[in-house]
């Protein structure tokens, strides 16, 4: 029985590892597939950006589809529209199928598999060993985060783009043979799909995440120089405000569905669940200051000190290993372990982690000083792990496992993408502020280039490494001296940049560690340490 339940973990492992790999591992791959396809990179960035914002607007409508038709044909349904959608990517001829076959139809398969993951691993194992399978499950999709940039830089260098969607393809075709091994939750009564609710709350997450996707070429609030503005303002703020407006009609339309008699796509009343919130607002504060490590670190790496892809993969691996350790020993070795206690810890480590890795950007070593933040934030991140994904399911009986799947993968999808532009936005902010500020004050550096400096930085500064900027300046016809003098302040602005999109994630920690409040002290293992283990078939755990 435990060899079938760890064929089933495998699977669905496997499926969060596949879902989360795409981006991660065409980030290091985008000069490549842009100069193959003959496109741009911000052709490229399009269907990334795409490819998340697909995701996040249908992840709800995706959780309900599975409680309809049930989630195992969910789960196999999406692995099929994800694998058709990855060989179109591979074989992709220019941009416009790229983007069909990447961000539309993985996209939706995605949309299908993420939820009925969640609700899969609640059917198939008991309470008291679910911490555990979703901390396997979470630390999956970490770990494809983690070597995304290994894999992508080493196929991409060595091969080509094109294998990675290949072996995609393979791997979905292995999740399906085993999908058969794996226990469908048992469905009661008949589901329909609320189609209002499902355009509104894919509108409202749509908006929101692609004004969020676009903060960093439009500005938060005030618009940059090249971009867009209505009414003086930045379209971010007008796209987030819009978005946040639509899903407020979409839950006054739920409560009214509800009140009806009909079936809503979520029932709302399960939000004033302290426990379900606060499982939820974790999960949202984790991808945030995950996506935003993710994000600095391999600029870090490959920009500040010169790495290749492949060599800033391997310098990331020590957080997977650590992850990996923490999301598996907890629930084994403190299975009775207080959620609430349990998370604190990890965020404890998480911003020990960060904060470490500001110290050591200040110790200006070199690749080996992330070695140690990394071991502490891959510690706090499968603490966190180990227990989020109990947390939520165990807190609604097990039928509604698939519409908290749905809520869930739009927390973390809302975070990611908040994490990753905040951090984007905030290093490129103190870095141009840095930069400007160190040339003006700096006597090697003439007004006149000063002044040039200013212009061009005022419409976009990029983080560039010392090599490119020395080049840039040579074409420019810089003297060697004055060259010399804005790559050094360019050096000290991009650590100042970086230090301030670390200090940044390290407020957001902080502020996660209050929320924990909402978590429950108890384990939700279904196992009370008086009682023993629960009946047979109770599915929540306890506050």
């Amino acid at each position: 029985m435990r060899a079938g339940r760890g064929v089933v973990l495998l699977t669905l492992a496997s499926g969060q590892f596949l879902m989360t790999l795409d981006s991660s591992v065409m980030n290091v791959s985008i000069a490549q597939v842009a100069a193959d396809l003959d496109t741009t990179v911000t052709g490229i960035q399009t269907a990334i950006t795409l490819y998340t914002l697909v995701m996040a607007a249908l992840m709800v409508t995706g959780g309900k589809i599975g409680t309809m038709i049930g989630r195992r044909r969910a789960f196999a349904i999406g692995c099929v529209i994800y694998g058709i959608g990855s060989l179109t990517t591979a074989l992709a001829p220019n941009l416009a199928v790229l983007i069909l076959g990447w961000s539309l139809l993985e996209g939706l398969g995605a949309a299908l598999i993420m939820p009925a993951i969640v609700a899969l691993v609640a059917a198939n194992f008991p309470p008291e060993e679910r911490p555990r399978a979703y901390g396997l499950v979470a630390s999956a999709g970490a770990i494809a985060v983690a070597a995304g940039p290994l894999i992508g830089g080493a196929v991409t260098t060595y091969l080509t783009w094109r294998l990675v969607f290949a072996g995609e393809v393979v791997l979905v075709v292995v999740i399906l043979v085993l999908t058969r091994r794996i226990q469908d939750s048992r469905r009661t009564g008949s589901v329909s799909l609320d189609g209002v609710g499902s355009v509104l709350s894919a509108t409202g997450l749509a908006l929101a995440v692609y004004g969020v996707l676009r903060s960093g070429e439009w500005g938060w609030v005030r618009p940059s120089l090249e971009g867009p503005s209505l009414l003086g303002l930045s379209p971010t703020l007008w796209l987030i405000l819009g978005g946040l407006a639509v899903l407020r009609v979409f839950f006054w339309w739920e409560a009214r569905t509800a009140a009806a008699g009909r079936e809503p796509l979520i029932d709302v009343s399960m939000l004033r669940n302290a426990q379900l919130t606060g499982g939820l607002t974790m999960f949202f504060f984790q991808f945030l200051v995950q996506a935003g490590l993710f994000f600095t670190i391999p600029l870090y790496l490959s920009v500040a000190l010169g790495l290749s892809a492949v060599e800033t993969g391997v310098r990331i691996l020590p957080l997977s290993l650590t992850l990996l350790v923490a999301a598996i020993g907890v629930p084994r070795v403190w299975p009775l372990a207080s959620p609430r206690r349990v998370v604190a810890y990890g965020l404890a480590a998480l911003l020990a982690g960060v904060a470490s890795l500001v110290l050591a950007l200040e110790a200006g070593a070199g690749p080996e000083i992330v070695t140690v933040p990394l071991l502490l934030a891959g510690l706090g991140i499968g603490a966190l792990s180990s227990q989020l994904g109990a947390v939520t399911v165990s807190s609604v009986p097990d039928q509604l496992s698939g519409e908290v799947g749905g809520l869930q993968n739009t927390a973390t999808n809302l975070g990611a993408s908040l994490g990753t532009a905040l951090a984007g936005s905030v290093l490129i902010g103190a870095l141009s502020a840095s930069f400007l500020a160190g040339i003006a004050d700096n006597e090697a550096v003439p007004d006149a280039l000063s002044e040039r400096a200013d212009v061009s930085l005022a419409s976009g500064v990029p983080f560039v490494s010392d090599r490119q900027l020395e080049d840039g300046l040579a074409d420019a016809g810089i003297p060697q001296a004055e060259a010399q003098a804005v790559v050094d302040e360019n050096t000290e602005a991009r650590i100042a940049g970086l230090r301030a999109s670390l200090l940044v994630l390290s407020v957001f920690i902080m502020v996660a560690l209050f929320f924990t409040r909402l978590l429950p002290t108890r384990p939700v293992t279904g196992v009370d340490p008086e009682r023993g283990p629960p009946a047979a078939g109770r599915g929540r755990g306890q506050q």
